[in-house]
């Protein structure tokens, strides 16, 4: 799964394409048109936030639809979770 938008995660889904990867994105509503969604296996929105930043940092949602959705990895690309202690964390303790 790539926790990021835009041409970061467009990054990670192409990566991931190239190690023969299923990939997954996760988008908030006002990247519902973004690149990175359409170019992934699969999408799953994220729950609507204060901001459109904001969503991708619900720590809790994320991991939420990588479990439900049997997600065994989460690349978080760099900024947002990508120095997040408590994310790593949270993957840790979900097991992926």
């Amino acid at each position: 799964m790539a926790a990021n938008r835009g041409e970061i995660a467009v990054r990670i889904i192409q990566g991931a394409e190239e190690l023969g990867l299923q990939t997954v994105a996760i988008y908030g509503f006002e990247d519902r048109h973004s690149a990175h969604r359409w170019g992934a296996d699969e999408s799953f929105l994220l729950p609507a936030a204060s901001t459109p930043v904001n969503s991708y940092l619900d720590i809790p949602s994320i991991i939420k639809i990588a479990k439900e959705n049997h997600i065994d990895a989460i690349h978080p690309g760099y900024g947002f979770l990508s120095e997040s202690a408590d994310f790593a964390r949270a993957c840790k303790e979900a097991g992926i």
